[in-house]
């Protein structure tokens, strides 16, 4: 039968005038010079018996090297003829239609006809060539003239028709530096797709996203387009591989403009574009469900889709131009990325329409637009890095200044907070100190004010820690140096919790070394504040049961001594999670006791650090519902007995009369000192309201000494200390010792009025001894001061 037809077909050629046979050796012009296709409307269908039979097939000509047939669910046939006049055979790859066209069939009629099958809808194994592109085998034997027929159809995509015919080495050349360049496309593209994904995960800006899936997605479609998605992600074809193309196109179409409408802040520049850019993504969905609905709207979906893309690449221009027109600045690098997708598109479309000769170039035309598209538009992404960056640093110096002037803020009420806080406790404890010394007062009397004195003390401990809690933050907490007692110390401090204690039926029972040293040197007020925040968890969390307290002295080479702490308690105890953050600040805040134990959370925050300070440790042990144990050690030097006696024997009175001027606004505190000077010997005093008072105060009498508030109406003791010192009233009286006497407990005041010239410091409630002590310094020899904060 095939004879026959063969037979048929030979007769048909003599009859009707075809074109001559191509001889690659030979031949002038180009393949498609001597090719011809049909066209069969998708309602016909032909088989390569009925194109060989059929008389009167209107072939016409190929206008160009990559004749564009359009976007078509026609079936097209290509005949040409080749020549081989050598002596041998010879090997030809011939590589037409575009890798993604679905059919795509070579014949070839020799002696029979031998069918050569591509096409991106059978399995990728079964193409005549393992090639992404369609690609034919054809081996043209020895002083032969053969005919060719290619059959060509697709779903509604675009056919284009080359026809480059090489030789064994040429193709193999040619793939070598397609596939070079193809590397480096897709390896910038995937490059640029996950570094600026990274951005976006670093600074949560939407333009790095949409940027990152606007290449990815240009990366998908190309290769869609290139036949590597068919190759290496469908090789069997099938329903979602002849949609890639499309689908991928869509994507990079919404992702570019998401991008450009982040990237050009559209929402704010220009509000009225907004509707514009929401018609275009509207339209894209809706190309969306037509690729997925049925062959027809597919088929549809394809111009559609261009031209969708065409008007969404005209709507950035003008939205750029507009910008420009209006001022706005538009980063150079962007604008020169959307000229160059211009430029790539089209060329791409003008050599399917056969306006510019296909070569390397102009094929590739859209890769290269897409390509330097890319790397201008990352190069302008560089640039808003660049200007986030910038951003960043100004929130950050405005940040830090606000934090600077929140900090001094900050400073300024706690100063004034513990001045506030400090003045009223100082005038109770006066009061209840003077009338416990009081032996006339009745045993009831003293037991009343007793409990006012405790409560002072409590008050203003959580005053202390408050105050040390911002001295901690700011590092600023430091140790004192003084020799004392520490028995009579940790004896006096035991009997204070030990009522509290018995007040709630606790069982309290202390233990104490006796073989603890007399005298050590350090800060007493620092590590009575560690004990006592200690004895006041203890207590605070036991309802019932036992508190027990235990110190134990061993010493150390040095001259130094351990001293070690154990606080015991059958109380609430805590749990693991509880245990993990029980040094953290304010803890209580963590807990559910519903205020039930009261207090702040600072205890044994601030006894770490004052521990930590001392250069020693503590632990905490507990169990819930079973009690709790903390163990401290604190290394203190020992003072030996000849520098000890040497101490003791020093008189506590002063030698010599000494007239004072105490400088205190408020009545309360004037009181208090009146009570407290009057209780020594040989001190006189007088009494004035502010600073101004007191300059005029040191004009017209002699005194030995100034006791000086700072925070007063009319003139506050700063003022006063540097008129003073600044020798507005003489050389004698510019030298008069002053101890500031302040209810301001900051660190930053005491370095201040030390800066300023006063002699000494101390904080309010004042106590008698150390007062006394300051006085008797500073009368004695200015010279040879002991600050004790």
């Amino acid at each position: 039968m095939k004879s026959f037809l063969l037979l048929i077909y030979l007769l048909v050629s003599f009859s009707y005038a075809q074109k001559p046979a191509y001889n690659p050796e030979n031949s002038s012009g180009k393949l498609f010079e001597y090719a011809e296709y049909l066209q069969v409307e998708d309602d016909r269908s032909y088989s390569i018996d009925d194109i060989i039979a059929s008389k009167g097939l209107n072939f016409s000509d190929l206008s160009s090297e990559n004749h564009d047939l359009g976007f078509t669910q026609d079936t097209y046939w290509v005949r040409f003829s080749l020549k081989n006049s050598s002596n041998h055979n010879k090997l030809y790859f011939l590589q037409t239609a575009r890798p993604i066209t679905d059919v795509a069939n070579l014949y070839q009629l020799g002696d029979k006809i031998t069918k050569h099958t591509s096409g991106d809808q059978i399995n990728f194994k079964d193409r005549d060539v393992s090639h992404r592109e369609t690609v034919f085998k054809i081996i043209l034997p020895a002083n032969t003239e053969q005919q060719f027929y290619i059959e060509l159809s697709s779903d509604g995509e675009t056919i284009n028709v080359p026809l480059n015919l090489y030789d064994g080495v040429t193709f193999f050349l040619s793939n070598y530096k397609q596939q070079l360049f193809l590397g480096l496309f897709y390896g910038v593209l995937l490059l640029a797709s996950l570094v600026y994904l990274f951005f976006y995960g670093s600074l949560k800006n939407k333009s790095f996203l949409y940027y990152s899936l606007y290449v990815f997605s240009i990366a998908l479609m190309q290769a869609a387009l290139d036949g590597f998605i068919y190759e290496f992600v469908f090789p069997s074809g099938g329903f979602i591989n002849s949609r890639m193309v499309l689908i991928a196109a869509l994507l990079s179409n919404l992702f570019l403009l998401k991008y450009c409408e982040y990237f050009l802040n559209i929402s704010v520049n220009l509000k009225g574009f907004k509707k514009a850019y929401n018609i275009i993504y509207i339209a894209i969905a809706v190309l969306f469900a037509m690729v997925f609905i049925s062959p027809k709207t597919l088929e549809l979906a394809y111009p559609m889709s261009n031209l969708n893309g065409l008007v969404s690449l005209l709507l950035i221009l003008v939205t750029v131009f507009t910008m420009s027109f209006k001022k706005i600045k538009i980063d150079p690098f962007f604008s020169f990325g959307i000229l160059f997708l211009v430029v790539g598109l089209l060329g791409f479309v003008m050599n399917n329409l056969g306006l510019l000769p296909s070569n390397f170039y102009t094929m590739n035309s859209s890769k290269f637009g897409s390509g330097l598209e890319v790397v201008f538009l990352s190069l302008s992404m560089t640039n808003l890095i660049k200007r986030l960056r910038q951003d960043n640093e100004r929130a950050q110096k405005l940040a830090l200044k606000r934090s600077e002037e929140i900090s001094e803020l900050k400073t300024y009420f706690m100063s004034n907070i513990s001045h506030e806080l400090r003045t009223p406790i100082n005038a109770i404890m006066g009061v209840v100190e003077t009338e416990l010394a009081n032996k006339n007062n009745s045993k009831e009397n003293r037991k009343k004010y007793q409990i006012v004195r405790n409560a002072s003390i409590s008050l203003l401990s959580n005053v202390n820690d408050i105050l040390d809690f911002e001295k901690m933050e700011k590092k600023e907490l430091v140790l004192k140096k003084e020799v004392f007692n520490p028995s009579l110390l940790l004896n006096q401090i035991s009997e204070n919790w030990k009522s509290e204690a018995q007040k709630k039926g606790l069982n309290y029972h202390f233990e104490m070394d006796s073989e603890i040293a007399t005298k050590v040197e350090g800060d007493a007020d620092r590590l009575l504040q560690i004990v006592n925040n200690v004895l006041s968890n203890a207590i605070k969390f036991t309802n019932k049961g036992n508190v027990v307290f235990k110190l134990k002295c061993v010493s150390q080479p040095n001259n130094f001594s351990n001293f070690i702490f154990q606080v015991s308690d059958t109380g609430v105890g805590m749990d693991k999670e509880s245990m993990a953050t029980v040094f953290d600040s304010f803890n209580q805040m963590r807990k559910n006791h519903k205020r039930q134990f009261g207090g702040i959370g600072l205890g044994l925050n601030i006894a770490k650090h004052l521990v930590d300070l001392f250069e020693g440790t503590i632990k905490v042990e507990s169990e819930l519902n079973r009690g709790t144990d903390v163990f401290i050690e604190i290394p203190l030097k020992r003072v030996d007995e000849a520098r000890n006696s040497i101490t003791s024997n020093q008189s506590k009175e002063l030698k010599s009369p000494i007239h004072i001027l105490v400088v205190e606004d408020n009545k309360l505190n004037q009181m208090v000192m009146r009570k407290l000077l009057s209780s020594f010997d040989n001190v006189s005093f007088s009494v004035v309201e502010n600073g101004k008072e007191a300059i005029d105060a040191l004009k017209k009498g002699v005194y030995d000494l100034v006791l000086m508030d700072l925070q007063m109406p009319e003139m506050d003791g700063y003022e006063a200390t540097e008129r003073i010192r600044g020798g507005e009233l003489g050389k004698v009286i510019g030298g008069i010792p002053i101890i500031a006497v302040t209810a301001d407990a900051m660190q930053e005041t005491r370095q201040r009025v030390l800066d300023l010239g006063m002699n000494d410091y101390m904080t309010k409630p004042v106590n008698r001894d150390l007062l006394l002590q300051k006085i008797k310094n500073c009368s004695e020899d200015s010279a040879k001061l002991h600050v004790v904060a």
